[in-house]
């Protein structure tokens, strides 16, 4: 992950003061550009690696059309921003945030997503290890704990969103959040596991058993990802 938004499309910065709409800013900050344009980010695996857990159906549906449409979006909407800022246009550009929100936060969740998962024969499942596994434990009780409340934090969604694991950025604790649709995580926490319980997720492969997916989706977890980003933060 590359340039930072602001760096790379300066006139967001200016229609984002304008709208007042600083959380996708900040959000989309660590997310990657080329020549100012979103991409969608390459997996590390095969779509079918994930196997049986997560179908090669749902990934390559979710990677190349879902994820795909949240980029297209995210740059139509930078586009719209920068056009209407070269006009004077404030209204328009703040008009726009909206979108910048959700596509942009569409973007980065699922960038983060992807490399929160690896194949069950490699470094998915299990428990984490470490400094990581001693917070799990001190925040939640034990790992087995932890793991219940995140699925009880998904199965309490209604319709479409995400739950995940934090770092309060302040005290450094762990703790668990929700948000709707693709509304990012932002303001005092950093995100370090997020699962995603919008139905494309899930649907082909699980129909309405979304429980059987909360559970199968452990098996393919990268905690070493996920520690990474906790020792980082």
């Amino acid at each position: 992950m590359s340039s930072t938004l602001l760096r790379t499309v300066p006139a967001l910065r200016g229609a984002l003061r304008a709208s007042r709409a600083t959380k996708p800013a900040a959000a989309l900050a660590s997310t990657s550009f080329v020549r100012g344009k979103a991409t969608l980010p390459d997996l590390s695996y095969d779509y079918g690696a994930l196997e049986p857990h997560i179908s090669g159906k749902i990934m390559e549906l979710h990677h190349k059309k879902h994820h795909q449409t949240y980029v297209t979006g995210l740059n139509s909407a930078l586009e719209t921003i920068a056009e209407a800022e070269s006009k004077g246009d404030f209204t328009k550009a703040a008009s726009v945030a909206p979108l910048l929100n959700f596509h942009g936060g569409g973007h980065l969740n699922h960038t983060l997503f992807w490399e929160n998962l690896a194949p069950a024969s490699r470094e998915g499942g299990g428990e984490p290890s470490g400094v990581l596994k001693t917070a799990i434990n001190d925040d939640f009780g034990s790992f087995d704990g932890f793991r219940k409340q995140m699925n009880t934090a998904l199965a309490g969604i209604q319709g479409s969103g995400w739950a995940w694991l934090v770092k309060d950025k302040q005290s450094g604790t762990l703790g668990l959040v929700t948000r709707a649709n693709q509304d990012p995580v932002s303001g005092p926490y950093t995100p370090l596991l997020g699962i995603d319980a919008w139905e494309h997720a899930y649907y082909l492969q699980y129909e309405n058993r979304k429980a059987e997916y909360f559970e199968a989706i452990w098996n393919v977890i990268n905690w070493k990802t996920v520690a990474s980003r906790f020792e980082k933060s």
